[in-house]
């Protein structure tokens, strides 16, 4: 038994404040130099995660406290992300709960709680941003009890330590009525609660890889957790792959972790979570087991995807002006590539070998996905999301999400007419008498896609909105999609402001003057529902005669400029997003205006 070595994660809905933590526990341990320069939320090392202020990837890091090690695992708290949860939780013998003192416990806390809960694993609490000026630490922490209660947890896991934080100022304490100073009570409460970890150092080997690095260096590298058995380097050693297959090779180099850096060891601890060189060819959930003796851990199962998209090559006009990566033997490694360190993702063949269906947890998900290929210099074409259906004895059944919706009591008749049409269901209705109302509603998936944006505009951007996957029914029939029709360019050319003047009119434009257009490609919303084919490249004829008021500037109205999930979110069956390094552009499937009516009449 290893009395020194502790495994945490650290659980919470988005937002809560899981990486700020997480940062002040790194400074408070000694793990940097007094003069070393430190970014903010230092475990967000990914650059979509600082931008949108997220953690996407699950990451380790660990401390040093009264001379034992605490291996400390930073989750993401957003449901599209939960494959990272559940390969987390596979690595730790305890969760940090993470509650805002405000907010409450949320649709994401339940989410993690649950799978932390179904572990077995030993919970500590901690209500975070106690010095809110809206913080009811205590109504929250009676919120957080009811959770625990209905989640079924066990006599044991109710017996939680609580403490009270202020994440960004690093002080947590046990009592409310005195402050914090440091996180000390943390640190304490985190040796005395969560077991060491366990395991006979002598037994056969069982190593469960829980995630994957890459090296120029060293090629492939296992990060994985330490169950049982001793790990030399050097050692030959056998890898049970998914299909239980065993594959021989040997170990060149082993890491073990202290504060962000690793540092090369000779021999594994158990219950350490180490990096390991020398496994090309490894993927998460497979065992690092012995050769002679083979002892494979059980594979790490993740909730299955619920929406599916279409990733193809991008065969516009304007394809492979802007991105270097455009063919579909490219677009095939990288998402190969994506499988390897994505659990909760799968790509399935098209009947045609430039298009591939990518699977996963949610439109933010696939959104993170397109965005990172973007930035390594992609160009693609993405459909319109879709829902992944099941057959249950005969019966179609479709997936449902928990939408919890927060806004000021004024916008609530504005929220249920909008959730009507789209089949949702309200399960509850609290007021916190703050001027806001809490609402939770069971909402087929298919609805949640464009929700988001039509909600943020109906409430003027009041609305905070939560959703979370929350099992499946049975198909509940037709949902009203876009009910506005689209503004298509019949040409190609360059956009003039003298033609959007005159469009104006007619709905909202998603572009300005001088882009680059071709024929096919959206360039507004029609205040119709029908599509209109419009001329925006035209220009002003010059003559002789000049009017008095001929030369007055033609001044446009701001265009809506949407970003990758409103674009998503935007489209109808019969059109695309165009992803480049550059631009997104929508479009039409069929680009030919003469084309389109007639593959309408054959359908």
């Amino acid at each position: 038994m290893s009395q020194t070595i502790r495994n945490i994660a650290i659980i919470a809905h988005v937002d809560h404040g899981k990486t700020t933590l997480v940062d002040a526990m790194l400074r408070q341990s000694g793990t940097f130099r007094a003069n070393e320069q430190v970014a903010e939320r230092v475990m967000d090392s990914n650059d979509l995660e600082r931008e949108r202020g997220i953690t996407i990837l699950a990451k380790n890091t660990a401390i040093f406290y009264e001379g034992g090690k605490i291996n400390i695992i930073d989750t993401p708290g957003h449901a599209d992300f939960g494959g990272e949860v559940e390969r987390g939780l596979k690595m730790v013998d305890g969760v940090m709960l993470l509650v805002d003192a405000a907010e409450g416990p949320l649709p994401q806390t339940r989410y993690v709680l649950a799978k932390a809960l179904e572990a077995k694993l030993k919970p500590i609490v901690v209500i975070n941003k106690i010095d809110r000026p809206d913080a009811r630490a205590q109504e929250v922490l009676n919120e957080v009890y009811d959770l625990f209660i209905d989640l079924d947890a066990q006599e044991d896991q109710l017996d939680f330590p609580v403490l009270y934080c202020v994440a960004k100022l690093g002080t947590a304490t046990t009592d409310l009525a005195t402050p914090g100073e440091d996180l000390q009570p943390l640190f304490q409460a985190i040796v005395k609660e969560i077991p060491p970890a366990t395991g006979d150092a002598e037994a056969p080997l069982q190593i469960l890889v829980t995630n994957l690095d890459y090296s120029e260096y060293f090629g492939r590298i296992a990060i994985a957790r330490v169950f049982q058995g001793t790990l030399h380097a050097g050692d030959e050693v056998a890898i049970s792959r998914r299909d239980l297959s065993l594959t021989k090779t040997r170990i060149t180099k082993l890491f073990t972790f202290a504060g962000l850096k690793r540092t090369e060891t000779t021999e594994t601890e158990i219950g350490d979570i180490v990096a390991i060189a020398g496994v090309e060819g490894i993927t998460i959930g497979e065992t690092i087991t012995n050769v002679d003796r083979p002892a494979p851990l059980p594979l790490i199962v993740i909730d299955e995807p619920t929406i599916a998209m279409q990733f193809s090559v991008n065969n516009s006009p304007f394809c492979g002006k802007e991105g270097s990566l455009v063919t579909s033997r490219n677009l095939r490694e990288r998402l190969d590539r994506e499988l390897l360190t994505n659990v909760s993702i799968r790509v399935e063949e098209t009947g045609s070998p430039d298009a591939f269906k990518v699977l996963g947890r949610g439109e933010m998900q696939l959104g993170v996905l397109i965005e990172m290929m973007r930035r390594e210099g992609f160009e693609l074409m993405v459909g319109r999301p879709e829902i992944v259906t099941r057959m249950v004895d005969g019966v179609r059944m479709e997936p449902v999400e928990h939408v919890t919706i927060d806004v000021p009591e004024e916008y609530t008749g504005v929220v249920i007419e909008k959730l009507g049409p789209r089949k949702g269901e309200m399960t509850k209705m609290h007021n916190h008498g703050s001027g806001r109302v809490r609402m939770e509603f069971r909402v087929p998936s298919r609805g949640i896609i464009g929700l988001r944006s039509e909600m943020l505009t109906e409430t003027r951007g009041t609305i905070v909105m939560n959703t979370l996957f929350d099992g499946y029914i049975p198909y509940q029939g037709e949902i009203p999609q876009r009910p506005s029709g689209v503004l298509i360019s019949d040409r190609q050319g360059t956009t003039t402001t003298y033609s959007l003047h005159g469009l104006q009119d007619r709905g909202i434009l998603f572009l300005g003057n001088g882009i680059e257009v071709y024929e096919g490609m959206i360039v507004g919303e029609h205040s119709r529902d029908n599509d209109l084919d419009v001329n925006v490249v035209r220009e002003k004829k010059l003559t002789n005669m000049r009017a008095s008021s001929a030369d007055e500037a033609l001044r446009l109205a701001p265009h809506r400029l949407l970003n990758l999930e409103q674009a998503i979110e935007f489209i109808a069956e019969d059109e695309l997003v165009e992803v480049t390094p550059k631009n997104l552009r929508l479009r039409k499937k069929i680009l030919q205006a003469n084309q389109r009516p007639k593959r309408r009449n054959q359908e």
